[in-house]
């Protein structure tokens, strides 16, 4: 009750309070896609992967989304380059240019002087979310989830199966970038509120948790968007009443669903697995 009283009354609470929202909400969404098309690794690559852009920017005096979306694009870019004209597989590829951009992003986080904004670029402070933070997240929510919508059909087929898409003439190339560009947009509004290191559990954890209850691609993407938005409210609750790291706190709570999921899912979980597999047992 306490919580909703100063949420009512702090600016600064209402600002993390809708920039957690939405983070969860686009990081879920995107999240769905990135695991179906086995791309979990390149969301860390690209979380990491802008640091130098944000580095950069603090140094120009600049907001850090256009360092970090330069740079993020950048990475992505340049992994597919190396994977399409080269014997190196993708996860090499990966391996290479994310530790490379990150490698440089420490060398200028040593000449950046604002060592303290850029550690909470590295763990995260959604409590200290700036106005012109938050409005960049909803832009790129409203983006994001309008890309998705339009664009829908096409990221099923391909995320499902790139073959078949190719065939119905799709430009599969084209939707692997685009995809690329919404997970890089995500990862930027994604700093403030969990950091470069914990971004990619946003990313890949709802969306987990949401593939392990049901088997339809639109309501995975809706369960997944419930969850971390839920996580996000809740690590923003805990970490401002006990002064715990918010974007360490936001990740443990989606974590803790997943766990649930993992052991309780009607079909997938492990329990019920194991009921049912007894059952067989006797059965026969």
């Amino acid at each position: 009750m306490e919580f909703i009283n100063d949420l009512m009354q702090y600016e600064f609470l209402q600002k993390a309070f809708f920039t957690s929202i939405m983070v969860g909400i686009i990081s879920g969404v995107i999240g769905s896609f990135i695991i179906l098309r086995g791309m979990a690794l390149m969301g860390d690559a690209i979380s990491h992967a802008v640091l130098p852009g944000v580095a950069i920017s603090f140094m120009l005096g600049i907001n850090y989304f256009y360092g970090a979306v330069l740079m993020g694009v950048l990475a992505a870019v340049a992994i597919g380059v190396v994977t399409q004209h080269s014997r190196i597989k993708n996860d090499s590829s990966i391996g290479i240019v994310f530790t490379a951009f990150f490698a440089l992003g420490i060398i200028f986080i040593s000449k950046a002087q604002t060592a303290t904004d850029l550690t909470q670029i590295l763990f995260g402070n959604v409590l200290s979310v700036r106005t012109s933070d938050m409005w960049i997240t909803l832009v790129i929510g409203g983006i994001v989830l309008l890309t998705v919508v339009l664009f829908y059909k096409e990221l099923l087929v391909s995320s499902f199966d790139e073959t078949m898409a190719q065939a119905y003439g799709l430009p599969t190339r084209a939707i692997h970038y685009l995809v690329m560009v919404l997970l890089t947009l995500v990862t930027v509004a994604s700093l403030q509120t969990v950091g470069v290191v914990l971004v990619v559990a946003m990313l890949i954890t709802p969306a987990s948790t949401a593939y392990l209850l049901t088997n339809k691609l639109w309501i995975m993407i809706l369960l997944s968007a419930l969850i971390g938005a839920f996580s996000s409210v809740v690590g923003l609750y805990f970490s401002f009443v006990y002064n715990l790291s918010s974007g360490a706190v936001i990740v443990l709570v989606a974590t803790f669903l997943f766990v649930l999921a993992f052991i309780f899912a009607p079909k997938q979980g492990v329990l019920w697995r194991s009921i049912r597999a007894r059952k067989s047992k006797s059965a026969a």
